[in-house]
């Protein structure tokens, strides 16, 4: 093209063309890349909103079970069993003998570790070591051995890496997120299991690093556990999402910080140590296909040889830890099998014997998606204040940069390239389409200027075919600067699309308003992670009467939590698509029912590497049903398969909002 051919010409017009904003805005001055001044003020938002939740004030006595919820304790344990399974003795100290057991924990799920046996005690301590620390090398356990205590030394899932290019810690962490579970849970119901057993025998619990971790929020949870020893652990901080991907609690910081913690344990006793240090723990960006991640401390920690003892035989602490893996990994796998299940009794109050009646159920689900999934802040949007500059795309359209303000004085706010037909008339209102990009996407790339394989510049396309188009810059871009938005945002109970939500609403609410767009006709139309844009903001942004998601549609539940199917983002490098509890609540025919009874497509190539075609049909199909068998509206849920890869086609879908945006 001739732009590319003669680019300091292109320059000079697109600087005449800058000259004018549009009409009713500001001239946009501002200079650099807005992507990057976007995520740095979103990174500004999220940074300020933790600080805020960390001095509110938190409630006198926290909730045990919302604290077991989020953390995942929430299957059901074995009870108070008392059966151990003794698999051998293995050493004796002076006054004990060492003995390799296991015991069952919840469903197919046991502990296993190292049982501390002393004749004479009368009382039990279950010591936790850290995550990298064997049960063999856990010196305070062999310490309150040697003063006369039972004790019980769980073993956890370490930090080394998989076959999968992820720790092991992270690799159950994935789905059991997705699935409203959690490592930290699982590791917790194994320490439970054994409260379950002892009893009044329990003196108490003692743990060090990441078993410090499990104590303190075992002990929080459960009152039976008379006091608590807490090293190598601090409690969870405003740098929470600093940590390892399984260090990642939903919504802990918002009433579950340290302070809150302390008082749940009281008037129990509670000692938290400064020595021994924690772990010093740094995974770098790009070394893994992990989470980057830091727990950080001074000092040596306490692991150790464990002296005087008589050894009869070797422990195989691979195989014993490869057991431990297995069987968290089956347990995770047999939840998403029974998800669907859970998931149809959770959308079971959803009515569908009359449009009325829907609508009004369908507002729970609504809320329930905004708050609890989605997560949504209380501020207020600001007045929009637009700001435009023009830019050059072509003699059948105008093109324009705009930026209005969202949140927090404007210093958070939405950016996009809105286009405009020439042959609009003066006192003409025309449909609109809202054009997201992808993943590493931006607006420039929905129009023709980067990546036209995947996009088909839909947005100037459209355009040309008569509709108004804004083509907004969502966050996913610049790789792990956005994905520590997530986890920034996770630590309060909220998700990038808690951001991107009310940006579209103010996007809207700006559209809606000009005098050439019809408020009661904006679509939205999203590849990819566009896509994903397209199941998760419509549902929560009325402006939009209609959505179509391109190149995303699957059983998105499987594709996070399966660690069989190689489409899966089990073993993937986008650690941050993890969102908590979905499996419970709510897959891609869920998000459609929150959608409906507006028309709702989409558009899948035979050969997108989403999913297979197998598992989209299989989900559309509950969409079509919903639609066409219990609300009677079949004509407005559509599917276009073409032969293709992930990409826009832009055939049916622009005959889709033909039908339902040009009437």
């Amino acid at each position: 093209m001739w732009k590319y051919a003669y680019p300091f010409l292109a320059f000079l017009l697109a600087q005449i063309g800058r000259a004018e904003p549009l009409a009713g805005t500001k001239p946009l001055d501002w200079e650099g890349d807005i992507a990057s001044r976007l995520v740095d003020s979103a990174d500004a938002f999220l940074l300020k909103k933790i600080e805020q939740t960390m001095v509110a004030k938190k409630a006198e006595k926290p909730d045990r079970a919302e604290l077991a919820r989020i953390l995942g304790v929430v299957d059901q344990r074995v009870g108070a069993d008392p059966r151990f399974e003794d698999l051998g003795k293995v050493a004796e100290g002076e006054g004990y003998s060492v003995h390799e057991v296991r015991w069952q924990a919840f469903g197919d799920v046991h502990g296993e570790g190292l049982w501390l046996q002393s004749p004479t005690a009368k009382r039990t301590m279950i010591v936790i070591p850290d995550a990298d620390q064997s049960p063999e090398k856990c010196q305070a356990a062999f310490q309150y051995a040697s003063k006369g205590f039972n004790v019980y030394v769980p073993v956890l899932i370490n930090r080394k890496l998989g076959p999968q290019k992820i720790s092991n810690r992270e690799f159950i962490y994935r789905p059991a997120f997705e699935l409203g579970r959690h490592l930290i849970g699982y590791e917790i119901q194994k320490v439970l299991a054994l409260v379950d057993r002892l009893g009044n025998d329990l003196a108490g619990v003692d743990g060090h690093g990441e078993g410090g971790m499990l104590a303190l929020f075992a002990a929080a949870i459960d009152e039976r556990i008379p006091k608590v020893r807490v090293s190598g652990y601090s409690g969870p901080g405003a740098d929470l999402w600093e940590g390892p991907a399984e260090r990642n609690v939903f919504g802990l910081l918002k009433d579950y910080e340290r302070s809150a913690l302390e008082r749940m344990v009281a008037p129990r006793g509670l000692k938290l140590l400064e020595k021994p240090p924690g772990p010093s723990i740094v995974i770098q960006a790009g070394a893994t296909r992990g989470k980057p991640g830091r727990l950080l401390s001074k000092g040596e920690s306490e692991e150790g040889e464990v002296s005087s003892l008589k050894i009869f035989r070797e422990i195989n602490q691979d195989a014993r830890h490869a057991r431990q893996l297995h069987e968290l990994n089956r347990h995770n796998q047999q939840l998403l099998v029974e998800s669907p299940y859970i998931r149809k009794k959770f959308m079971g109050n959803l009515k569908t014997d009359s449009m009325e009646s829907f609508q009004e159920s369908q507002k729970f689900y609504r809320d329930y998606f905004s708050a609890k999934v989605i997560g949504r802040f209380d501020d207020k949007l600001l007045p929009a204040n637009p700001r435009s500059r023009e830019i050059q795309i072509n003699d059948k359209v105008r093109g324009y940069e705009v930026v209005l303000d969202v949140f927090e004085d404007g210093s958070f706010f939405a950016y996009g390239i809105l286009i405009v037909p020439r042959d609009l008339k003066a006192g003409e209102s025309r449909p609109c389409v809202v054009c997201q990009h992808g993943l590493e996407g931006r607006p420039q790339s929905t129009i023709g200027e980067k990546d036209a394989n995947y996009y088909e510049a839909f947005a100037t396309k459209l355009a040309e075919r008569g509709y108004v188009t804004f083509a907004p810059q969502n966050l996913y871009i610049f790789e792990d600067r956005f994905r520590t938005l997530q986890f920034k945002a996770n630590s309060i109970g909220r998700t990038l699309f808690s951001l991107m939500v009310p940006q579209h609403q103010q996007i809207t609410d700006w559209l809606g308003g000009l005098d050439f767009v019809d408020e009661k006709r904006i679509g939205f139309y999203g590849l990819s992670y566009g896509g994903k844009s397209a199941m998760r903001i419509p549902p929560l942004v009325d402006n939009y009467c209609l959505s179509i998601c391109s190149a995303d549609f699957n059983d998105w539940v499987w594709k996070n939590a399966s660690t069989r199917s190689p489409y899966s983002y089990s073993n993937k490098g986008e650690y941050e698509i993890f969102e908590f509890d979905l499996g419970s609540t709510f897959n891609y025919a869920e998000m459609a029912a929150l959608i409906a009874p507006r028309p709702f497509m989409v558009e899948r190539g035979h050969f997108d590497g989403v999913a297979p075609d197998e598992r989209v049909a299989l989900e559309f199909a509950k969409v079509r049903h919903l639609y066409a068998a219990k609300l009677g509206i079949g004509e407005r849920a559509e599917i276009e398969w073409f032969v293709g890869p992930h990409k826009i086609n832009g055939k049916g879908t622009f005959e889709f909002l033909d039908r339902w945006l040009k009437r």
